[in-house]
């Protein structure tokens, strides 16, 4: 299969592109307005005929770039069907599949981090946004964030897959690029398996996070797939 893992500097967000390298046919997952060219670009080059255009949430700190990768390919755009995006082709439920190639994509909605988060599993890894990150996890003081509700979708979806499932997170800030499964059931210091549901709710409650830059831009625009 074909695989890049594409970072966009601002947002310290994660864009990847998977292919099936007999058909070509291929995926964009969280794809990001500013690097839209740089990504246009590289599945050009690499002769990729994308099908799908994933998007694991609605994001609150980058604009998405599926609307305009829809208009320049035809890929049709993608998400969990809590989202009730009214832009999307396709809304997926909890195990829904897509196909690219001989490839199979498997949806799991994770919500918690917001109501509509989904993951996507692809053979031995998983793309989980910004509900799993490496050693951490997304926030859950906004956009109907639930902190039991992601404590929840961690361990009995994400940590129910094979240890050695590698994750690819939505983000990284500190310029990690990959666990696992098995990694984070042991690392993570907000979900791993000694914690309880009562510590990760303090632990959340307690972060204190600024808000999102973009949010008052990012959340509207990316209910349209990133028409502003």
């Amino acid at each position: 299969m074909i695989f890049r893992q594409l970072f966009e500097k601002e947002s310290s967000t994660y864009t990847y592109i998977l292919a099936d390298e007999g058909t070509l046919e291929g995926v964009i997952i969280d794809p990001v307005r500013e690097t839209l060219t740089r990504d246009l670009q590289l599945i050009e080059e690499l002769g990729i005929r994308l099908l799908y255009t994933l998007e694991t949430h609605v994001h609150a700190d980058h604009v998405t770039a599926a609307a305009s990768i829809r208009q320049k390919t035809g890929a049709q755009v993608v998400l969990g069907a809590e989202t009730k995006v009214p832009t999307a082709d396709l809304l997926l439920k909890d195990d829904d599949v897509l196909h690219f190639g001989g490839h199979t994509l498997r949806a799991i909605h994770t919500p918690g981090h917001t109501d509509g988060c989904t993951c996507y599993q692809i053979e031995d890894r998983v793309f989980t946004g910004d509900t799993l990150l490496i050693r951490g996890c997304g926030r859950t003081d906004f956009q109907s964030g639930s902190a039991p509700l992601l404590f929840a979708s961690i361990r009995s979806k994400l940590f129910a897959l094979p240890d050695s499932t590698l994750v690819f997170p939505g983000h990284d800030y500190t310029g990690k690029t990959c666990s696992s499964i098995a990694e984070e059931k042991k690392f993570n210091p907000r979900v791993k398996l000694t914690n309880t549901v009562e510590q990760f709710v303090e632990i959340m409650a307690n972060l204190k996070l600024s808000p999102p830059a973009k949010i008052a831009e990012a959340v509207p625009a990316n209910m349209k797939s990133g028409i502003s």
